[in-house]
């Protein structure tokens, strides 16, 4: 269900969206685009109320409501975080144990992993 009103919800913003842009204003700024004032025949009604003007409002009227049952249906589902979930003990990698005698053993009996100390340079020979 929530999925069916989530469609319906995102459909009506973008018509709305759509609807809002096509009707023209005082200035006429997007009117204008369509044509130099012909878009206003396109959407004209005989009535007072053109076409235009009620599908825009019943479009705000769809996208309040379908707002507002998302943000009820919302409230009522658990909200759960990533933090909260168990991690597996899979997910966790295992530190390699070391043996007693390594831990205790001198710095001086270990291997170096260091790089070696650079060479001395090589003087040039004369002939």
């Amino acid at each position: 269900m929530d999925k069916i009103v989530l469609f319906f919800h995102i459909a009506g913003c973008l018509l709305l969206i759509i609807s809002v842009l096509l009707q023209s204003g005082k200035s006429s700024a997007m009117g204008g685009l369509t044509g130099a004032g012909g878009g206003d025949a396109l959407f004209a009604a005989s009535s007072g109320t053109s076409f235009i003007k009620k599908f825009t409002a019943s479009m705000a009227i769809l996208v309040a409501i379908t707002s507002v049952v998302l943000t009820v249906h919302s409230g009522r589902s658990s909200m759960s975080s990533v933090l909260d979930k168990p991690v597996s003990p899979a997910a966790i990698p295992a530190a390699a144990p070391q043996k007693p005698a390594e831990a205790q053993a001198p710095a001086a009996a270990a291997p170096s992993k260091a790089a070696p100390a650079p060479a001395a340079p090589v003087k040039a020979q004369k002939k």
